[in-house]
This record gives structure tokens, C-alpha cells and sequence, in this order.
């Protein structure tokens, strides 16, 4: 079990992204396997915000693109979302007490590592290097 975070999905769409073909190759196989993997509702709409915003994706795409993007990876048999249930503030609260340096943009990155605590999820496939702030996670970088 595994959560994909939004770059890994980004570089994946993006065609003329160094990494493009490594991630596509990725995505593919995890859309193929019949083991679970995860996204989050927060990563699929920054993937939206990002591939959609001309200061950021080199070629924006419409938004019916990028949905239609999201809706591939939605079809995939063993793809979850990972949604707060009634345990998210006290997870949230664990976490905001164990790591108290947290502060501005890198909520954004708590959310989805709280999601991930509080459904038992404990890898991420990312370049993002924030996520190595929360000691209960195994970020992976599968470009490195």
C-alpha cells in the first residue's frame, strides 16, 4: 500500500518533463496491479491546479484534459482515495504534537500524511522532500 503524490502524477503527464517517461512507465504498472494504491483528494486537485496553470505546466493543459487524466487513474480497479473518517482530528492532533515545527505551506503535506497515518498507509512515492519531516512515513523518490 502506497499514496502517489502529486509531482510523480505531474511529471507523468507532462511529456516533455525529464522524467516523463519513467513516471508514465510507473503510473501504468500501478493502474495494472491488483495490489492497493492511493491518491488523496487534495493531490488529485493541485494535479489539477498545476497542469491546468500556464506559470507552472510548460504546456497548460484545458481542464477537460486533466480531468480526463484524473478520470484514468480514477478507473483503475485498485486506486483508493484516502478521506478523513472520525478519527482524522485526533490524528491530526497526534501528529501536530509529535511534529511542532509545522507551520505554513508544509500543511498542505500534513494533510495527506495524516490521511496516510490515520488509514495505516505508511509509503509515498514523491521527489518532494518535506514529506521526510514525518518520521512515521517512507517517502520514495523513484527517480532518484
Amino acid at each position: 500500500m502506497f499514496v502517489v503524490d502529486t509531482n510523480i502524477l505531474v511529471y507523468a503527464a507532462d511529456a516533455d518533463s525529464e522524467f516523463h517517461g519513467s513516471c508514465r512507465e510507473l503510473l501504468e504498472d500501478w493502474r495494472r496491479q491488483t495490489s492497493a494504491w492511493y491518491l488523496t483528494w487534495s493531490i488529485v486537485y493541485e494535479f489539477l491546479r498545476v497542469t491546468t496553470h500556464a506559470r507552472v505546466f510548460r504546456t497548460p493543459w484545458s481542464a477537460g484534459d486533466a480531468w480526463s487524466f484524473v478520470q484514468a487513474l480514477l478507473a483503475s480497479p485498485s486506486l483508493g482515495l484516502l478521506v478523513p473518517t472520525e478519527l482524522h482530528a485526533e490524528v491530526a492532533a497526534e501528529v501536530v504534537s509529535e511534529i511542532p515545527h509545522l507551520g505554513g505551506n508544509i500543511f498542505h503535506d500534513a494533510q495527506t500524511a495524516i490521511l496516510m497515518r490515520e488509514h495505516g498507509v505508511g509509503r509515498i512515492y514523491t521527489r518532494d522532500t518535506d514529506f521526510h519531516r514525518f518520521p512515521f512515513l517512507q517517502p520514495i523518490d523513484p527517480i532518484a
